[in-house]
């Protein structure tokens, strides 16, 4: 894992967004997100709705270190226009905006997510700020793997706080 920058914090814009719902463990469980989004970009790519202002990423409603593992919730987005109108399992919701902390890092594969998240979690303490609840946390994800040299992922993480 590589953090390209250190963890600040940012006033971020709300997002609508078109998503798949998912309840249940997901923690390191690549097939569920692969299918999630295999839903969600056959969707939009029907309607062609991904252009290169998308925004792709995974929402978090929970903590695991909390909520039971098939508790969790999980929402994966893309950004979409107002008017756009989604069908079947697609929803369309609003993500709040607001005071977040934001690190964007490079990462060699899955496997390293929570090493990120965790990262920021110290950073959090470390200068006594508190994770607001009431709002998600975010994994908004900069580049495709498949297109990556060495296959990494660059990923903002986004931990709203209070």
């Amino acid at each position: 894992m590589k953090i390209v920058n250190e963890p600040e914090i940012k006033e971020l814009d709300g997002m609508t967004v078109a998503c798949v719902s998912f309840v249940g463990n997901y923690l390191g469980n690549v097939k569920v997100f692969g299918d999630l989004f295999s839903k969600l970009c056959g969707w939009a790519g029907s309607k062609q709705l991904m252009g290169p202002n998308t925004i792709l990423m995974s929402v978090y409603y929970d903590d695991p270190g909390i909520t039971p593992v098939e508790e969790l919730k999980l929402d994966v987005c893309m950004t979409i226009d107002d008017e756009i109108n989604v069908d079947g399992q697609i929803k369309k919701k609003e993500l709040p905006g607001g005071k977040y902390v934001v690190m964007r890092t490079e990462l060699k594969g899955p496997e390293e997510y929570s090493h990120a998240w965790e990262k920021v979690v110290e950073w959090l303490t470390r200068n006594n700020l508190e994770i607001d609840m009431t709002r998600a946390s975010y994994e908004i994800y900069l580049n495709s793997p498949d297109e990556h040299p060495e296959r990494h992922h660059i990923v903002e993480i986004c931990m709203p706080v209070k």
